[in-house]
């Protein structure tokens, strides 16, 4: 007898994973330049570590205020004009920066990122339980993490062509002088030339997204009427609040770390190099989480537990954590750069655990969960105060480090809680 779990998935829907992967490549690679541009700004800007944080702050509070509104939009639009209207988003934020650099504003420069991170919710709430969807309930795990393999491959990439545009030049020259106008102006055209170049790039994704749109529409869930329930209605499922609760502090640790991890290269006691090499290795952190991200789809695959991989990856970054705190040279280097390949499967493992354990339907518990990114803009604040109070920047991965250890009891208990079918939550018959 076949299941609604073992059933065919609808025809198209490998068609409509490939064109929605394309969305976590360009989410990825926009949250990425969020590293080089706090090492760029706090230059410019002449701002202390906690001040060039706020980039993080206004990047990632939108993930919180705009979570839950988007979960009721997702529901109202459907998948497809939801996407749409969030890369139009996107790009309207892109245009923003230009505004605020010429005006040489830097809140402007945030709200700019509160715009497009607003944007890249709407992309997050949308694109994460869709490929859970699209395609058989047991292989969802190992489909979020390939999905996320792209968006890795965005984060890895960010960096690497960004750095040598907001890292060289300018204030960053070997004799500039930072107060001179000049200097400064063209400091704040290449942050323009950076964001100006991925505005072009989401226009181009939207019209890709708009041609595919009927065949996105034909694979995707059809909403119910439970899908139409208010948000918050999440709130109510423990292990919906639990799962925001996890994204919380991964997203934050992951962040604090990755954004800086630039100037935490360039100082004198970990490598000493420039400030723009620092800000192109920090490719190598979002580059491991790329590969483990791959390695760890396919180990889904197997009969692994998808808690136990969790379990792996969540004590290790902990512990890599601790070994940056009390060493230093190219030992803390190495260890923070490792620590992104144990990141890889931690997102989208954590995200389709909860979908499988929330009583809650789906787009809620979707819209609950995105919301928990908002620990990106809580914890780099934290960790940004410690370092401007420190003589070096070790002590701030004990932030990151106390988010891991959370991490690890999340999956242990994941590896003892019940399951059920995501298709029971709103997803497609077809699982």
């Amino acid at each position: 007898m076949t299941t609604a779990n073992d059933a065919a998935p609808p025809k198209g829907t490998g068609l409509a994973f490939a064109y929605v992967t394309t969305l976590f490549f360009a989410w990825g690679f926009v949250t990425s330049l969020i590293g080089p541009l706090i090492a760029a700004v706090r230059r410019v800007f002449e701002l202390s570590y906690a001040e060039a944080t706020l980039t993080t702050f206004a990047w990632f509070i939108a993930y919180g205020i705009a979570s839950i509104p988007a979960a009721a939009l997702l529901a109202r639009l459907g998948y497809s004009r939801a996407i749409i209207f969030a890369l139009v988003t996107m790009v309207a934020g892109c245009l923003l920066v230009p505004i605020a650099t010429i005006v040489d504003w830097y809140p402007g420069v945030l709200i700019a990122l509160f715009v497009i991170a607003s944007g890249v919710t709407l992309l997050q709430v949308g694109a994460n339980p869709l490929v859970a969807a699209l395609g058989p309930q047991k292989s969802s795990h190992a489909r979020l993490n390939f999905s996320q393999f792209f968006n890795s491959l965005g984060t890895t990439l960010g960096p690497l062509l960004a750095a040598p545009i907001l890292l060289t030049g300018g204030v960053f020259a070997a004799d500039a002088v930072i107060t001179d106008p000049a200097v400064r102006a063209e400091s704040l055209r290449s942050i323009d030339i950076a964001f100006l170049a991925v505005g072009l790039f989401f226009a181009v994704v939207a019209a890709f997204i708009f041609t595919a749109r009927k065949t996105i529409n034909a694979a995707a869930p059809v909403p119910t009427a439970e899908d139409r329930m208010s948000p918050l209605v999440a709130l109510k499922s423990p292990w919906a609040v639990f799962g925001a609760l996890a994204i919380f502090f991964y997203v934050g640790s992951e962040v604090t770390i990755g954004d800086l991890m630039t100037d935490f290269l360039h100082r004198p006691e970990i490598l000493d190099i420039p400030i723009a090499q620092a800000g192109q290795l920090v490719a190598f952190y979002w580059g491991g989480a790329m590969v483990g991200r791959l390695i760890g789809g396919l180990l889904m695959l197997t009969s692994i537990r998808a808690t136990t991989i969790l379990i792996i990856n969540t004590a290790a970054a902990a512990i890599l954590c601790l070994v940056v705190t009390q060493t230093g040279g190219t030992t803390a280097a190495y260890a923070a750069i490792a620590i992104g390949f144990f990141n890889s499967i931690m997102f989208p493992t954590i995200f389709t655990l909860t979908l499988e354990r929330s009583t809650a339907p789906v787009p809620a518990t979707s819209g609950l969960l995105v919301f928990g990114i908002i620990g990106g803009a809580i914890l780099p604040p934290i960790a940004g105060s410690i370092a401007d109070n420190s003589a070096t920047l070790n002590p701030l991965f004990y932030v990151p480090m106390v988010g891991y250890l959370i991490l690890v009891a999340f999956a242990l208990a994941a590896s003892r809680a019940k399951t059920h079918s995501i298709a029971a939550s709103g997803a497609p018959g077809g699982h």
